[in-house]
């Protein structure tokens, strides 16, 4: 199997040397909008670089990695679906419902595969979590807390084209509510704090987020995330029932210190990063994305998946600009009424 490679940053960088040792891939072709940060890459992985993304279409591939700049994600899908070949996005698809819907139907006109990158779904813990409230272990669930907080803020340049943090960061929590969970969400009322660095105000985002979500079956789920989380990388999920209570997250290297005289003693390396903390499950996503490819499994993550998430995340930006309550299904209820 030879797949192209498009983006060889951070995320990119990580897949591409996940799949050029998977025993089912025989070569990559790697391209970047910066052509020397590819063939370094490529050097090191002993691969191909090509100059463009032309390339990856008429050298050959068998199936598409994207790990650009989101504003290129939907147009990129788009290309790779006539191409008629399957696709692994990192997510969104897009920045808006609009070109996340065409991306979507682009894949489905053309009937091939598009799996989205929301890695937190191959995680041990959060798998836990699911087979827990699925189980009924937990009894009726009643409370969900979530919390991403990254350790340093991302580059000033980046955050204009981010889609902000409830498109970029909580985005992850949206999707894996709804997979743990197995229900969705009906109404939101979200708000965020502009009052670190200048750079998010100017971006017209914000640096601190949180929103109360209340699911179809009446449990509350309450989601906060921050880009300046200066203890460490921090992700968690606890979900509390009737007859359990449960949390994902929590080790010996959660950056987070009791103030309790026998609590547990502060992290000694605490988590940096999200490639650290999610390395084994941004594997696992990649490993099922062959298997897919292969037509050995079902595409665990779709872009219908990614379209959902999508949604809470853009009722939670309009209830933090507008100050009030939103139900998700407000928003594209014509446009993609036939995808709920």
């Amino acid at each position: 199997m030879r797949i192209g490679i498009i983006g060889t940053g951070r995320i990119g960088s990580l897949h591409a040397r996940t799949l050029s040792r998977h025993r089912d891939v025989g070569s990559l072709i790697l391209t970047d909008v910066e052509p020397a940060r590819a063939q370094e890459l490529a050097h090191r992985l002993g691969e191909t670089a090509a100059p463009g993304v032309d390339e990856i279409f008429t050298w050959g591939v068998d199936a598409v990695v994207i790990t650009t700049a989101t504003p290129a994600h939907a147009e990129l899908i788009g290309r790779a679906a006539r191409a008629g070949l399957p696709v692994f996005c990192e997510k969104p698809i897009a920045l808006d419902l609009a070109g996340t819907l065409q991306a979507i139907m682009e894949v489905e006109a053309a009937g091939t595969v598009l799996q989205m990158g929301f890695q937190r779904r191959f995680d041990t813990g959060y798998a836990g979590a699911r087979e827990a409230v699925r189980s009924g272990r937990l009894g009726r669930l009643h409370t969900v807390r979530a919390t991403t907080g990254d350790s340093e803020p991302p580059p000033a340049g980046y955050l204009p084209q981010s889609g902000g943090l409830y498109r970029d960061t909580l985005i992850h929590d949206f999707d894996i509510l709804r997979w743990v969970t197995g229900r969705e969400v009906v109404d939101v009322c979200a708000a965020g704090s502009d009052a670190g660095p200048a750079a998010f105000r100017e971006a017209g985002d914000v640096d601190t987020g949180a929103a109360l979500l209340t699911l179809d079956d009446g449990t509350l789920a309450t989601l906060t995330a921050t880009r300046l989380n200066g203890a460490g990388y921090d992700v968690r999920m606890e979900l509390a029932g009737e007859r359990d209570q449960i949390t994902v997250g929590l080790d010996d290297r959660t950056p987070i210190a009791s103030t309790e005289p026998t609590g547990p003693p502060p992290a000694d390396k605490p988590w940096t990063g999200f490639l650290e903390r999610f390395g084994p499950a941004y594997e696992a996503e990649l490993n099922a994305f062959v298997e897919v490819v292969r037509g050995e499994r079902a595409n665990p993550c779709d872009g219908r998946e990614a379209l959902r998430a999508l949604r809470i995340a853009e009722a939670c930006e309009l209830s933090r600009r507008e100050r009030r309550a939103v139900r998700p299904m407000e928003l594209g209820r014509g446009a993609d009424a036939a995808f709920d």
